[in-house]
């Protein structure tokens, strides 16, 4: 964060400052970024404090400044120096805008969204390694792609920032365009339109509107990212008027995927493609699709001004956010693949290709769990997904009565569990060496718990 006294924050929040021992006075300048997590403050940060349904944040400032916070931003004077507002959420969003409109002013930063129904937190990941092999970058933390998680990411930036790379999510129309209202874009990059959060949007075609929010979203003069293989993702170069590159396997695409080959433990190796070069990438990560998600980080790097060959040589060493296609071999012999942060059917698709893409002397087995938000279509994914599963592993174990439908459509290969203590049990009795499993569910299935246990 660019340094600002806490009076320059009152002035651009229209707080006022209160609190603190000694009443608040003394000069107090914020030097480091701000946080909602009290654990996570540093030395000179700022801490941000939220009234919420179960926790009232003004209460952890004291542990926030002895983790080094000097001030707080929140609706009441706490224990440090505080900005008090009305409304901590819109403060907090108008301290970003402005200290992203002081470093585009200041000095050279390009800012570059991401969005789409899969995907998303691995290819930011995947952009950010991109990035940072030609300058400083700051890209979102996980999926912290929301109202806050956006404005607290650009909070992370400073003087230095060459890159700043957002990931920005949506539960429904106009969310993203809040988000690039926030943080207008050189670079946008579309992903897809699957059928992640469907239950909330209705149709893949609102979903498609909601996702063409980033594209509306770019400066004038700023590039579209799009994928070459997705018919509703292109088809959203009629939203700009600016530059657009596309990735994919296609044919045409600008930055282009061929050669595609899988190892043993299911890691893409392939050739990109783009503006007359190839670059020869071996990735290492697990997942056919991983390819595709690693072209879109090559394309939106072109576009930032990154050469191919930078990025080549970046996402060899590319790591993936916690809980997103784990690798674990583990010293019982059994191959283990968490990708329990998050599910939809498409990525749970892409989960059990990998699965099924792993070489093995044992068995395959697939631990699966609730896909959430799929409103009134949800039995008929579940069952789906489970007839998917089936013809990709050996043994179907499905963890939950929200997921049952997958036990359904898995049929003979399925066993049944309510719960993610009577899924480790099953486990623990059933998986021998030269096993591979993979656990996948939406993420408040938290079966992350059960990979933890196997781990």
């Amino acid at each position: 964060m660019i340094p600002l006294s806490l009076e320059d924050i009152a002035r651009i929040v229209g707080g006022e400052i209160a609190g603190g021992p000694d009443g608040g006075s003394g000069p107090v300048t914020v030097t480091a970024p701000a946080v909602i997590d009290s654990r996570l403050a540093e030395p000179g940060g700022l801490f941000v404090a939220f009234v919420g349904e179960h926790t009232d944040g003004h209460e952890f400032a004291a542990q926030a400044g002895d983790a080094g916070a000097v001030a707080v931003l929140g609706s009441r004077p706490t224990t440090l120096p505080t900005v008090v507002v009305g409304d901590t959420q819109d403060a907090l969003q108008r301290l970003a805008s402005h200290v992203l409109a002081e470093l585009r002013q200041g000095g050279e930063i390009t800012v570059v969204g991401l969005t789409g129904s899969q995907g998303k937190t691995s290819t930011k990941d995947l952009l950010g390694t991109v990035l940072a092999a030609a300058g400083d970058a700051v890209a979102t933390l996980g999926s912290f792609n929301n109202e806050l998680g956006v404005p607290l990411t650009i909070l992370r930036a400073d003087e230095k920032t060459r890159y700043l790379a957002l990931e920005m999510g949506a539960r429904g129309i106009g969310h993203i365009a809040e988000l690039t209202a926030l943080a207008p874009l050189d670079v946008a990059v579309v992903l897809n339109v699957g059928q992640a959060h469907l239950g909330e949007f209705g149709s893949r075609d609102a979903i498609a509107r909601a996702k063409g929010e980033l594209v509306q979203g770019i400066v004038d003069g700023g590039t579209a990212v799009l994928n070459a293989d997705d018919p509703r993702v292109i088809a959203m170069r009629a939203l700009t008027d600016g530059p657009v590159v596309t990735f994919g396997e296609a044919e045409h695409a600008d930055v282009r995927v061929t050669g595609l080959a899988l190892d043993r433990l299911g890691r893409p190796s392939f050739r990109l493609h783009a503006r007359g070069e190839a670059v020869d990438v071996a990735l290492p990560l697990v997942g056919r699709h991983q390819a595709l998600n690693a072209a879109a980080a090559a394309a939106a790097g072109l576009a930032a001004g990154v050469p191919l060959s930078t990025s080549g040589e970046a996402l060899a060493h590319a790591a993936l956010s916690k809980w997103r296609m784990e690798l674990h071999e583990l010293a019982s012999g059994v191959t283990l693949l968490n990708d329990a942060y998050n599910a939809n059917p498409d990525s749970m698709r892409a989960a059990l290709d990998a699965l099924a893409a792993i070489e093995t002397t044992g068995r395959r087995v697939a631990v699966l769990g609730e896909m959430r938000e799929l409103g009134e279509d949800s039995e008929h994914e579940h069952a789906g997904i489970g007839a998917y599963a089936a013809a990709r592993a050996d043994r179907v174990l499905v963890v939950g009565q929200a997921a049952q439908a997958i036990e359904t459509g898995a049929g003979e290969c399925a066993a049944f569990v309510p719960d993610n203590p009577a899924a480790i049990a099953w486990l623990r009795d059933e998986l021998a060496a030269g096993d591979v499993v993979v656990v996948k569910a939406s993420n408040g299935a938290r079966l992350f718990e059960v990979a933890e246990a196997l781990a």
